[in-house]
């Protein structure tokens, strides 16, 4: 017997749908944005000591571009060792990136409250960048777990953070491939995991997509203050 012939069930999968994509995500954009000010209020905010040192190694503005690229990858004498975390981490960045970023159904959403738009990227690209961007995941999780040190410093931020950005990778792959359950039911799992995500962004790990080039910035021009070259 068909899903479809529990008249009950249609109509629950429906509501959890229209609430995911409705009143749900408008409250999860809501905490986001908010989120994202308090967060970046605090930080311009935060009185900071007034370092009256005369800049060097070229001064501010250049040290902090130099630092921006040069934290792009580890110091030379260190790029062996941490091969593997810089893989998987550039793999993970670029690959949530292109399918967020390039998917046909995801620039639709972005267009529908920013008016914004451009050509998605082939749907076959989008579908390989999620199935890397899910196995970089897992490898990093199983890394952390079995690392002695990276397990030491992990903390319950770590492992959230890992599970609300894997489980709307999960649930997208699923509803395309119609795996499991009815696809409206699927997409509706799917979008109230990105709700999941966009509630979690401004409060943990995932705020360093937004202040990461700000503070390699300031660590480049504090230390051309210092004197060290970067």
């Amino acid at each position: 017997m068909g899903f479809y012939n529990f008249p009950n069930l249609r109509i629950l999968t429906m509501d959890l749908l229209d609430f995911a994509r409705g009143p749900a995500l408008q409250v999860a954009a809501l905490i986001f944005v908010a989120g994202l000010i308090w967060r970046l209020l605090h930080l311009f905010l935060t009185q900071k000591k007034t370092d009256i040192s005369e800049a060097r190694c070229g001064g501010e503005v250049a040290g902090g571009l130099r630092t921006i690229f040069s934290r792009s990858l580890h110091h030379k004498p260190f790029r062996q060792r941490t091969r593997n975390s810089t893989v998987l981490s550039y793999t993970i960045h670029i690959g949530l990136a292109t399918v967020f970023l390039g998917g046909a159904p995801h620039i639709l959403f972005i267009e529908s409250f920013s008016g914004l738009s451009w050509s998605p990227v082939p749907t076959i690209v989008v579908h390989i960048a999620a199935a890397l961007t899910l196995a970089a995941l897992l490898a990093s999780l199983g890394r952390r777990m079995s690392h002695p040190v990276l397990k030491m410093l992990s903390n319950f931020d770590d492992y959230f953070t890992w599970l609300v950005t894997t489980l709307p990778v999960v649930t997208g792959l699923l509803a395309v491939a119609h795996v499991g359950a009815r696809y409206e039911l699927l997409l509706a799992i799917h979008i109230l995991s990105f709700n999941v995500f966009l509630i979690w962004f401004p409060f943990g790990k995932l705020m360093h997509s937004f202040i990461a080039i700000g503070s390699r910035y300031t660590t480049g021009v504090t230390f051309t203050r210092r004197g060290a070259k970067v």
